[in-house]
């Protein structure tokens, strides 16, 4: 038996302080490059527990498991809001400010986060042209596809209706995960029985609009962020284009229905 003989546990030490604390390197005398550097730091940090707490609500769906799965989605929600909320301070970086640092970003740049781009693949995106902005046989590669050829929450979501005793349509559930998911009427069919039986199970579906929409608030205050700084010009601001695209169209079609 091996004894852990490690000196106490500190705040600091728990926390790896000394190394986040060290892991911001600007590369000019720009005074705004460390809030660039830091925003974004933090944004891979909410990025990396969202995907944590979308891996637990799907597991959670898997087993019906309503009220854990509610929680997490309540937390999947503020996690969000926190990256929203963040992106305030962002704003406050003028475009002669960043000008000052751009030219020493080299190639950098935020579309080239492999956890943003799970993030939307787990969440129901399927663009397999994404994991081309990074080396071939590289990690950050792998990791894209991979989350591009795996079930999303969609289908987590469509098992989670069945185990409840809703009929989904066959070829929903066995459907292929790779591309993304079509409108069905079926599912909206379905949806509606749910909304009228008013249980818990509608309690789910409002959870998935809800993170539908903070999702959707995410990606315009991003967009319309880097527009502000770095100008609308063609080669600086890629509208995302997913930006007012619904994750879960059924969960909003079927709103006018019910």
């Amino acid at each position: 038996m091996i004894v852990d003989r490690s000196p106490v546990l500190t705040y600091s030490s728990y926390l790896a302080l000394n190394e986040i604390l060290t892991a911001q390197r600007p590369r000019s005398t720009e005074h705004d490059e460390m809030l660039f550097i830091v925003a974004h730091q933090a944004h891979e940090l909410w990025f990396k527990q969202l995907l944590y707490e979308f891996a637990g609500l799907q597991r959670h769906l898997a087993v019906g498991d309503t009220a854990h799965a509610l929680r997490t989605l309540r937390r999947s929600l503020g996690i969000l809001k926190a990256a929203i909320c963040q992106i305030d301070v962002m704003e406050t970086i003028t475009p002669l400010r960043f000008t000052g640092c751009r030219g020493d970003l080299g190639a950098a740049d935020g579309f080239q986060s492999a956890q943003f781009r799970e993030v939307e693949a787990v969440l129901g995106r399927r663009d397999h042209q994404a994991h081309h902005s990074y080396p071939e046989g590289s990690g950050e590669r792998h990791q894209v596809e991979t989350a591009m050829n795996r079930p999303s929450i969609f289908d987590s979501f469509l098992g989670y209706l069945t185990a409840q005793g809703y009929q989904v349509p066959h070829e929903l559930l066995y459907r292929d995960v790779s591309l993304p998911p079509a409108p069905s009427a079926e599912l909206r069919a379905v949806l509606l029985r749910v909304y009228r039986d008013d249980d818990v199970t509608a309690q789910i579906c409002e959870g998935l609009v809800d993170l539908d929409q903070r999702a959707q608030e995410w990606r315009y205050r991003h967009g319309k962020t880097v527009e502000r700084i770095m100008g609308d010009s063609s080669d600086a601001v890629r509208p995302h284009p997913t930006s007012f695209t619904p994750i879960f169209p059924d969960l909003w079609t079927v709103r006018s229905q019910v």
